[in-house]
């Protein structure tokens, strides 16, 4: 309909003279050949005309859904390579997390190089934000036993509380059931550091049985001691955040900040010497 609008008199006049043509054969005159193609000029140039816009218009039309296409195309090829690269970057991320981890751990093994060590992960842990109890990868087959040491690159973590074949549970210094015969490295002050339930949801433990005229302070650092059951002396376990007396007047306790990240536990160093090994906590 648009065509037809637009060259409505040229169609209008070719068809006028195509009648006049007919007519002038139907009466048997003969026609200039000349004249005739000076008439079938004038009736076809502008249909010729109307013909070459349409061409152009489709030609150029067809051009541009080719080229809507190859930018679609290139732009999604785009986007594929730079989820590849965003992946890639990712899982080099992730290498070098790990790379650090273990070159920590590899400094802290140094550091209790007359003990036996193997590196292990977590795999699962309990509810809540912070490692209170949790499992390692490895097990009974790989000579893990109960009371055995867990440190990390920070310090201690606590220690293997039972031994299965492939798996071993673990409670951190944060649970309520761990204890540590600790010492202020600074004063060489004693105590027992043991889990808490209200300080565990602030992601601090207690330092308790502190002789009240002990001379420990805020910011000391708290470290395992000789008298240590199941560690080896001097593994840091964390600094003093505040100190308080008890109520009976003769002892005060210390609130303890662990040097070890128990919120982010993930690969960790197991010391296979124990020094004592009571019956396993079920």
């Amino acid at each position: 309909m648009k065509f037809f609008n637009e060259y409505k008199r040229q169609l209008i006049t070719l068809a006028v003279i195509a009648l006049a043509v007919i007519s002038f054969f139907t009466a048997g005159s003969k026609i200039n050949a000349g004249f005739f193609d000076d008439v079938f000029g004038f009736v076809v140039t502008p249909f010729q005309g109307a013909v070459a816009s349409v061409t152009d218009w489709v030609g150029n039309s067809v051009d541009t859904i080719v080229r809507r296409n190859e930018l679609a195309d290139e732009n999604r090829e785009l986007k594929e390579k730079i989820e590849e690269l965003e992946t890639e970057n990712k899982r080099l991320s992730l290498y070098e997390d790990e790379n650090e981890q273990l070159s920590s751990l590899l400094e802290v093994a140094q550091k209790y190089k007359d003990y036996e060590t193997t590196g292990v992960r977590v795999i699962a842990k309990d509810t809540g934000v912070w490692y209170d109890s949790f499992l390692i990868d490895k097990g009974s087959m790989d000579d893990i036993e109960a009371n055995m040491p867990v440190i990390s690159a920070g310090g201690l973590v606590g220690r293997v509380v039972k031994s299965s074949a492939t798996y071993s549970n673990v409670y951190s210094i944060l649970d309520s059931r761990s204890s540590v015969s600790a010492q202020s490295l600074r004063t060489g002050d004693l105590g027992v550091v043991t889990g808490d339930h209200e300080l565990m949801e602030q992601g601090l433990c207690k330092m308790e049985y502190i002789d009240s005229d002990a001379e420990i302070m805020e910011g000391d650092e708290i470290v395992t001691s000789n008298l240590s059951e199941y560690y080896p002396a001097g593994i840091s376990i964390g600094y003093v955040r505040e100190i308080h007396k008890d109520e009976n007047g003769l002892t005060k306790y210390a609130v303890i900040e662990p040097t070890a990240d128990l919120k982010h536990l993930d690969t960790l160093l197991v010391i296979m010497e124990v020094l004592d090994k009571p019956a396993e906590v079920n």
